[in-house]
């Protein structure tokens, strides 16, 4: 039996957050592309953008500091999304990380799998409220509702990062499900056909989110291929 021995503190949420940033960059070309087909082709840029941003806002932090809690990076990614990232994907992925930094601070200094749950569960409530976004019009709810989905269904016992593994999953799930569906809302709606089949951004931005967690994504073709589980 291996016991699980990584602390999920600020140094936990510090490498999430770094990778995220690694994740992005390497994902550019490819969200770009998708957002071509869908949109105003500037969501990998600005997603880009947005993590750079929190690169500077952690390294000023004492993330090397001993019990640095878990809620600070992710306050300090909150912080960069909502203050310095345009578009529409600045202040809804600034939301997410602040109901997140939230839900920490609420159980510091270490990150549960129950707080995840609510952080997401509240990010997704927030985000659905401000875009008036439903599951099923092709946003990046699409991702992150079966992610809350999967952290709700979670023992509390699980490790955070266990968690965070399963609920990348259900997300890339419901990126690839996105293909099927027609836009409701944004640029993509006014295009109808021109965007069926390909998968939203945001959504994708969301599933390279909680992968992160884990590891950096060095390319989403593999995610986004249905023979991917």
């Amino acid at each position: 039996m291996t016991t699980h021995t990584v602390p999920f503190d600020g140094a936990f949420t510090d490498a999430w957050m770094r990778r995220f940033a690694r994740s992005a960059q390497a994902a550019e070309p490819e969200l770009t592309a998708l957002d071509q087909q869908t949109g105003d082709g500037d969501f990998g840029a600005n997603l880009t953008a947005g993590t750079r941003a929190v690169l500077l806002r952690l390294d000023a932090l004492d993330t090397g500091a001993a019990g640095l809690p878990a809620a600070a990076p992710l306050d300090a990614a909150a912080t960069a999304f909502l203050d310095e990232v345009g578009g529409t994907s600045g202040p809804l992925f600034g939301l997410l990380l602040q109901a997140l930094a939230r839900a920490a601070a609420a159980e510091a200094p270490l990150l549960t799998t129950p707080a995840l749950a609510e952080g997401i569960a509240e990010g997704l409530a927030a985000i659905r409220r401000v875009g008036e976004a439903e599951p099923g019009d092709k946003t990046l709810v699409d991702a992150l509702h079966p992610a809350a989905g999967a952290l709700a269904a979670a023992d509390d016992a699980t490790p955070p990062d266990a968690a965070l593994r399963h609920a990348a999953e259900a997300a890339w799930q419901g990126v690839r499900d996105t293909a099927g569906l027609r836009a409701r809302l944004g640029r993509a709606a006014y295009l109808r056909e021109r965007a069926t089949d390909v998968p939203d951004p945001g959504a994708v931005g969301v599933a390279l989110f909680l992968t992160s967690a884990g590891g950096t994504v060095t390319a989403l073709t593999p995610y986004l291929s249905p023979a991917v589980s």
